[in-house]
């Protein structure tokens, strides 16, 4: 195929209507005189069709040949082509250099030559190609410009050729004298669309704005420069908790209530009134009921939401100290929801970190801080962070403005363990490396002192907010229920008109009688269901709230109360939940002997006795030192020697002193808060720090002065306080030594003894155990303790017969055990361990093996010293709560961050699993092999609790999720520890999805947020952790006991209320429902409204709103019973109160009512109309008020008053009401006879029925009664 021959595409495939835009496009052809001449051949006779095969193409041009007219002269062509290059101006800068239309042009050409036959060089697909036609072309330029004349020697041949006069297209061709190269040039006017041009544009406006709305905003890394504002853009740092804004509130209020059928339903009601054909009656029968039920609806939920709004704007608005050069003391207040992405802030003692920070400087020398991150991971141990060397090195927080350095942060994700980030400095140092312990993650909470950090993530990007899901609008299983049996009822309404429509026949416009037939009918669906639900909600939401039994109590969501009277499940934390995270010690076991708070006293006598002995010691162990020689060792004398020997008292005083050095802890007072605390040690919380526990024991001779202690785990502050209260007190630490005080039977002479530091071996989840080497100064004795968990030092210790039975005895009252053991070391085994010790830490490969065999080479033989029990305090009535909802059918699991043994220990002190029930641990699973053979021990443990750690439950899950799900539901309980936020989330989802039972879910920190939103019904506990969970929850309660009333009691009676309430009002539209039917099929099946205008309003309304809605203070058992009797709870989670056949009895009960109305009032009326209408209308609403009286259960005085008032308010109409009732007949004897003669015939056969079933199947609560 020549050149000619090819289609001519354009690029953009525009269509050719309207504005013309000239475009140059350039074309290497290569040098061929045979392929010139030939094209300039073949030229005539393809000119006319060129144009006509012109193609639309998307990805480039695919080439023309090159056409030379051969009747042209080259001086007029060459004038022709320069005058219209000088015409055009800017014509190189019009050129579009593609890749795509340079390759396709290369290929294109390539092909030519090859297929001519000519000697010709390769054309390439580099730029290359179109860069020397754009020069050659600015040269053609230049030179017609200046007029040079094109046949001179080294002057380009340049020839002319239009083609195509009605596409607009003209071909110039220029050819190298050099080489023989030839370059055609085409020339294209092409014509765009308006029209379309502004439809891409809207479509671009659209797409642009979806991406920017709705699509999910993508994370990326980011550097953050140390002292400039950022100029990217990041989320607002902002705590949001509410549905809506001000935008899309009544969008999406709308949305959920025509979620409902009923609702959409009614709306397709009302609209259908302003048809005038199918027009029944009065627009404001139909719009009014609908109106009322959006607007009680709209006001609730903006109030929820307003609420919701307050309470973030409090902690939005919050003040932080940001860093700032332009104010003179170098600080400024901004409220939290201001910070942004590199502001540098400085938190304070007790305060809240409001984002994502990395710790550039502490008030520690050392630049440490630990921080309390119970409301993130649950954990009640404090985590220590480090600030980032350079920078903490700084004199003062000013000078981090006058470094030039950055951060390179990964980006956000949801991992709280884990975090990496880089330290640059713009003077070429070494760059420094960032974990997570140079971190401080939104809502920890700063333990004393101060942090300045930089913040890296805001908003919705921090590790707490992308670890907790969005709130989502629960619905209530009943109002599914209610809109399942709507749906039937929908279904009822079609049938019947359709059967009136078959009797009737379909001649004429059929459809609209048909149409007005379901209008006639549609209040068999009534609208005002939606009211009295909705305002019954209110009313129990109102109850609890001001319950004197549960106070405090607040209801933030007022939609589902009804899901609390159907929980199968409880997914409860507990550390601040089910503990108040105070440690207690409760017991110490000697080995001979065994002290609880009941003899402790006698302990701190024996120390007291011991006293004067220690002094004796001190004083000769004193005089010896000064008279020995430097080199010469000290021999300790105090109970040294035979065992046997040893004085009374020596166990006591032995395992108290052991308790008081094994440990991580350090003695503060409030005036030490703000200054320098070694490594070594943690901060004080204050007042409110979760981990320091006073234990209330006075000791003989004790003074008022009360030390204040700081550490890792409240277990060690439970161990110190209680050597304090027995008189061994520590009075001070740093990282080398440690002081106690022993106190005497005088005050004024109370003993100090001085330890050296030598080694620390901190307690890891692994090894369960900790260790310290201390020397005595005065002595110089050297000793080894270790304290750690029964299972570990069991093989430690030496032998003995009583460890493990008391170990047993302890854990069984729910007490955290600590095994305590001791062993004195000679120098040179210290310096033989340390040597190794140190070897071992310099070791590159395995280093963390080589030194845990070093440590384990001590840990041989070691004296047993004592046993001790810690209690984590319980909060107020745990035990008789779980207790109550294991008796009423509800699985109680407890989801932990914390770790398994602190799990166990709580599960059975809360007694959370049963007297009779086992435990099984599944150990640590990482493969499948592993995890189906753990499920399957599992399976063979039957009526065993499950304790199961984070990591193994999500390899369970991913390989045998339907087999763990089916084990762990059938378990009487389940602990999960070790558990992220997010799989908190999880499970709750899980059991929702596999079981289908309603779940509830309670926690007081903000990792358990998440859950909390997860499940049908959150309750938050509003503690010491704070407040987050709960206002993130649909109940807020001030402590966990009250979760069983609050199920048993008000769950119960708001399900019970609301299911005959929905059935009660359905009955109501049934009932007038099959009045209508039965008139229109006696009156030759017209359809023509039974009672018209008010009467249909005022029945809803006036006539029986009150006695029906009176129902919501009705009960069946009283609130001591449902407490006494939790048995009866089970029976709820079946939804038998509210279920298919309760509807269709009530149906039954409709049609039968209706029928004996109506055709009541047909047999019974004599003369006129109006009188059917008088007899049908005063026997419907005298049977209504009878039926709600055989409904009530228990009697309340304002149910009496509603009736009262009803019956009143009718009896006012009768005589007001002269359009619809005849004055003369209702005050005649035979009106009163035909009412009451109706009535008793509907109801009595009903009350006789009712009757004989509680005598003969009474229900379980009669029973009790």
């Amino acid at each position: 195929m020549t050149d000619n021959e090819r289609p001519l595409r354009d690029f953009d495939e525009e269509s050719e209507e309207t504005d013309s835009e000239t475009e140059l496009l350039i074309r290497h052809i290569g040098s061929s005189d045979a392929a010139i001449a030939n094209s300039n051949n073949k030229s005539n006779s393809k000119s006319n069709n060129i144009g006509q095969r012109r193609r639309k193409s998307s990805t480039g041009y695919s080439g023309i040949g090159g056409i030379v007219s051969p009747s042209a002269g080259n001086s007029n062509s060459g004038s022709s082509f320069l005058g219209n290059l000088f015409s055009l101006g800017s014509a190189a800068g019009q050129i579009r250099y593609r890749n795509e239309r340079s390759r396709e042009r290369a290929k294109y050409s390539n092909s030519n030559n090859s297929g001519s036959g000519s000697a010709s060089r390769d054309i390439t697909s580099d730029h290359t190609t179109v860069g020397g036609s754009a020069t050659k072309l600015a040269q053609l330029t230049q030179t017609g410009a200046s007029g040079v004349d094109n046949s001179a020697p080294h002057a380009p041949h340049v020839t002319s050729t239009d083609i195509g006069a009605s596409n607009g297209i003209s071909a110039h061709t220029v050819i190298d004298p050099e080489n023989g190269a030839s370059t055609v040039f085409y020339q294209n006017n092409r014509r765009r669309s308006k029209s379309r041009s502004i439809s891409n544009v809207c479509k671009m406006c659209l797409c642009s704005c979806w991406r920017k709305w709705f699509r999910p905003r993508e994370l990326r890394a980011r550097t953050v420069i140390l002292g400039r504002p950022n100029t990217e853009k990041f989320p607002p740092n902002e705590i949001r908790n509410q549905k809506y804004n001000f935008i899309t509130f009544l969008p999406l209020v709308l949305f959920e209530q025509f979620r409902f059928f009923l609702n959409l339903y009614f709306l397709l009601m009302a609209l259908s009134q302003f048809i005038p054909d199918i027009r029944i009656g009065y627009p404001y029968t139909y719009w009014g009921p609908l109106g009322f039920v959006l607007m009680v609806t709209i006001c609730r939920e903006a109030v929820d939401d307003l609420r919701r709004h307050q309470r973030d704007h409090e902690v939005n608005s919050q003040k932080y100290k940001r860093l700032s050069a332009s104010h003179g003391n170098g600080y400024e207040m901004v409220p939290s929801s201001k910070l942004k992405v590199g502001d540098v802030i400085v938190v304070e003692k007790n305060e809240r970190v409001p984002a994502d920070l990395i710790l550039l400087r502490t008030s520690d020398r050392s630049g440490s801080v630990f921080v309390r991150t119970d409301q993130l991971d649950g954990e009640t141990d404090w985590k220590p962070r480090l600030a980032v060397p350079y920078t903490q090195k700084l004199s003062r927080d000013a000078d981090l403005y006058n470094i030039d350095a950055s951060f390179y942060v990964e980006k956000p994700q949801n991992d709280i363990h884990s975090f990496i980030a880089t330290f640059c400095m713009t003077d070429g140092s070494e760059d420094t490396g960032l974990s997570v312990e140079n971190t401080l993650w939104a809502n920890t909470v700063v333990a004393a002192g101060t942090a300045t950090g930089i913040v890296i993530y805001t908003g919705c990007e921090t590790r707490s907010v992308m670890n907790n899901s969005q709130p989502r609008s629960k619905v209530g299983l009943l109002d599914t229920e209610i809109n399942g049996l709507t749906k039937v009822l929908f279904c009822a309404v079609l049938g019947l008109s359709l059967v009136m429509m078959m009797l009737k026949g379909f001649g004429g416009p059929w459809y609209r009688y048909m149409f007005r037939f379901v209008l006639l009918f549609s209040y068999i669906i009534p609208i005002s269901l939606r009211v009295n639900l909705d305002m019954g909600k209110a009313f129990y939401s109102w109850q609890m709230q001001n319950d004197d039994n549960i106070k405090g109590t607040v209801v933030r969501s007022t939609t589902i109360p009804e899901e609390l009277g159907r929980i199968s499940y409880v997914l409860t934390d507990k550390t601040g939940t089910l503990t108040q995270n105070e440690m207690v010690f409760k017991k110490i076991h000697l080995g001979i002997v065994s002290h609880d708070a009941d003899t402790f006293h006698h302990i701190g006598q024996m120390i007291q006795k011991l006293s004067g002995s220690i002094l004796q010691q001190q004083q000769q162990q004193g005089s010896l030192s000064s008279s020995s020689s430097a080199g010469e060792n000290i021999k300790p004398i105090m109970f040294a020697g035979n065992r046997m020997r040893r004085p009374e008292g020596w166990r006591e005083w032995e395992a108290v002193r052991a308790l008081a050095l094994c440990h991580n802890v350090t003695p503060v007072s409030d005036d030490e808060d703000n200054r320098s605390v070694s490594t070594a040690s943690t901060v004080t919380g204050g007042n409110n720090s979760p981990t320091k526990s006073v234990i209330n024991i006075e000791a003989p001779g004790s003074t008022d002065t009360e030390h204040q202690y700081q550490a890792a785990s409240p277990d060690e502050i439970a161990l110190v306080k209680w050597t304090e209260q027995v008189g061994l007190t520590l009075i001070a630490r740093d990282l080398n030594t440690m002081t106690l005080q022993v106190k005497t039977a005088s005050d004024e002479n109370d003993i100090l003894m001085h330890y050296q530091i030598l080694q620390l071996f901190p307690f890891t989840s692994e090894s369960k155990r900790m260790g310290i080497i201390v020397r005595e100064s005065k002595t110089g004795q050297i000793t080894f303790y270790l304290k750690g968990a029964d299972v570990v030092m069991s093989t430690i210790v030496q032998y003995n017969d009583w460890l493990s039975e008391e170990s047993g005895n302890m854990a069984r009252e729910g007490l955290r055990t600590l095994v305590v053991a001791k062993k004195v070391l000679t120098e040179e085994q210290y310096n033989d361990f340390e040597t190794r010790y140190n070897a071992a830490r310099l070791s590159i490969s395995d280093r963390v093996a080589k030194v845990a065999a070093v440590t384990e080479s001590l840990e041989r033989e070691m004296e047993l010293l004592c046993l001790t029990g810690v209690e984590d305090r319980l909060q107020e009535n745990v035990r008789p709560t779980l207790e109550l909802l294991r008796n009423a059918g509800v699985r109680v699991w407890m989801l932990t961050g914390d770790k398994l043994e602190t799990a166990c220990c709580i599960a059975k002190s809360s007694q959370l699993i049963g007297r009779n029930q086992g435990l099984y641990v599944l150990r640590s699973v990482k493969t499948r092999t592993e995890a189906h053979q753990e499920l399957n021990h599992f399976r063979r443990k039957q009526g065993h609790a499950l304790v199961i750690s984070g990591e193994s439950l999500e390899v369970c899950l991913q390989y045998y999720r339907l087999e763990f799900l089916e084990l762990a539901t059938a378990s009487p309980a389940v602990v999960c520890c070790r558990c992220s936020p997010t799989q908190k989330a999880q499970v709750v989802a899980l059991i929702q999805k596999h079981t289908r039972k309603r779940t509830c879910a309670v926690g007081d920190g903000g990792n358990d947020v998440s859950m909390i939103q997860q499940a049908d019904a959150g309750v938050g506990i509003e503690g010491r952790e704070g407040r987050q969970a709960s206002l993130a929850g649909d109940f807020s309660i001030p402590q966990f006991s009250h979760i069983a009333k609050l199920l048993l009691i008000h769950g119960r009676r708001s399900y019970k209320r609301s299911a005959a309430l929905s059935q009660f009002v359905i009955h109501r539209g049934l009932i007038i429902t099959t009045l209508q039917a039965v008139f229109s099929a006696v009156f030759y099946l017209s359809s023509v409204a039974l009672y018209q205008g008010f009467l249909m309003v005022g029945y809803s309304t006036l006539y029986t709103m009150f006695p029906v809605f009176s129902l919501v203070l009705d009960q069946d058992i009283t609130s001591e019973t449902a407490v006494t009797y939790p048995e009866l709870y089970k029976d709820l989670s079946k939804g038998r109160s509210l279920s298919y056949k309760t509807f269709f009895i009530w149906v039954l009960i409709s049609i039968y009512q209706g029928g004996v109305i109506m055709y009541g009032a047909l047999i019974l009326f004599v003369d006129e109309f109006i009188h059917i209408v008088a007899i049908s209308f005063s026997a419907l609403i005298m049977t209504e008020l009878i039926m709600v009286a055989l409904t009530v259960r228990t009697w309340h005085r304002l149910m009496v008053l509603a009736e009262l008032f009803s019956l009143a308010l009718y009896l006012i109409s009768l005589a007001v009401l002269h359009e619809y009732f005849d004055w003369e007949f209702i005050w005649s004897y035979d009106f009163l006879w035909k009412v009451s003669l109706i009535t008793v015939v509907s109801c009595l056969p009903l009350y006789i029925i009712k009757f004989l079933r509680k005598k003969c199947s009474p229900p379980s609560y009669l029973k009790l009664s």
